[in-house]
């Protein structure tokens, strides 16, 4: 399978993060072109693929992972604000035959990605 996919892991409570809003934008020129907005399901995971196979360039692309709102709409958020804003990733495809999963896992404090499989 090609294309793009991602998930956010809430490792701080230790399960899928919900809700999170998911903005891809890819890179023209100077400028990032904003070209989807996706939202986790239950699983932390989006519906469809971020980019289908099909659909897959090579060139420059970027998530961002809109955690902020996330964690401070969890119910014992407790007031406090988090330490990371949004998450933004970039990333370039240079084979678009390859998968490129690009996970998160993030606590109030802190955040992390590797190319997953």
């Amino acid at each position: 399978m090609a294309g793009i996919s991602t998930h956010v892991l809430d490792t701080d409570r230790g399960r899928p993060a919900a809700g999170v809003k998911i903005e891809l934008s890819v890179r023209e020129g100077d400028t990032w072109r904003m070209v989807k907005t996706m939202i986790t399901n239950a699983d932390g995971r989006t519906d469809g693929p971020v980019v289908a196979a099909a659909d897959a360039r090579v060139g420059e692309y970027q998530l961002e992972f809109h955690t902020d709102a996330y964690f401070k709409g969890l119910p014992d958020a407790g007031g406090e604000e988090p330490f990371v804003d949004n998450a933004v990733v970039r990333f370039s495809i240079f084979d678009v035959k390859q998968h490129y999963h690009v996970p998160l896992l993030c606590t109030p404090g802190s955040c992390t990605t590797y190319r997953g499989s």
